[in-house]
């Protein structure tokens, strides 16, 4: 198991667009900051003056114009790092990466998964210095992002590589869905002790205009659906008990869907 070192990287989320977030690492004895995905750069650039910050690397998760439309106003001398595998489809890449490459960024190292369901080529990065693993529309707060290009079979496999991670591993998704998602979640498991409690601080969040992201593996491991499609408990509620996973995660994904 993977434990998460301590290091002094500043993270912040940063509201963009009507829900959509970008996250920013910063390094203060290096003065390195990374940028993950740009939905929308005033924001985020306003995030930057306000710390005196500079990007030194933006990476881009996948090439939905959401995550990807503000980068070329923050671009700069960054180095702007995506999926080798979806190259064609994200703007011009500096460096292009894949699973199981190792990064250096804010001096710390973090690793690429595919990520692959949402889109493929989707890439997630875990950077354990942080703490923090960047998911954007794979592993979402209470979801996962709809199969616009993959499978179930596809986003299982990868939903499985990200809940693998250590357990307070922050998940930084990158939309503020988690409202309905907790309000789906409770269709599936009205009884569910940890959701009920989750949903009754998202509602808190919300009211109070903070964001319910980034959350922690633990939380999604006990009430994330999406991610206990083999969790017996919740089989039976759904009344697939023994039923393959992947079949179980379908059947999910269509419940949200018409939700």
């Amino acid at each position: 198991m993977r434990t998460v070192n301590a290091m002094p990287l500043e993270l912040i989320t940063v509201p963009c667009l009507e829900d959509n977030y970008a996250f920013l690492l910063h390094n203060p004895d290096s003065e390195e900051t990374l940028l993950v995905d740009a939905p929308e750069a005033a924001p985020i650039q306003a995030a930057l003056d306000e710390r005196g910050w500079t990007l030194t690397d933006i990476l881009l998760t996948h090439h939905h114009w959401d995550h990807v439309d503000g980068l070329e106003p923050l671009r700069g001398t960054a180095r702007v790092i995506g999926a080798k595998a979806d190259a064609r489809r994200l703007p011009a890449l500096d460096l292009q990466v894949s699973e199981g490459d190792d990064l250096t960024l804010c001096g710390a190292r973090a690793e690429v998964f595919d990520v692959s369901g949402h889109t493929v080529g989707h890439i997630a990065v875990y950077m354990a210095d942080a703490g923090a693993v960047f998911t954007a529309d794979s592993l979402m707060a209470l979801g996962c992002g709809r199969l616009f290009e993959g499978t179930p079979e596809m986003m299982w496999a990868s939903l499985q590589k990200l809940r693998a991670l250590p357990p307070e591993t922050r998940v930084c998704s990158g939309h503020e869905y988690t409202a309905t998602n907790a309000a789906f979640a409770a269709t599936l498991e009205p009884d569910n002790p940890d959701l009920i409690s989750r949903s009754a601080d998202i509602t808190t969040a919300r009211a109070e205009g903070r964001p319910t992201v980034p959350s922690t593996l633990a939380e999604e491991l006990r009430t994330n659906p999406f991610l206990r499609a083999d969790d017996p408990d919740l089989q039976a509620a759904l009344n697939m008990t023994g039923r393959p996973a992947a079949e179980v995660f379908a059947h999910i994904r269509k419940k949200r869907d018409n939700f």
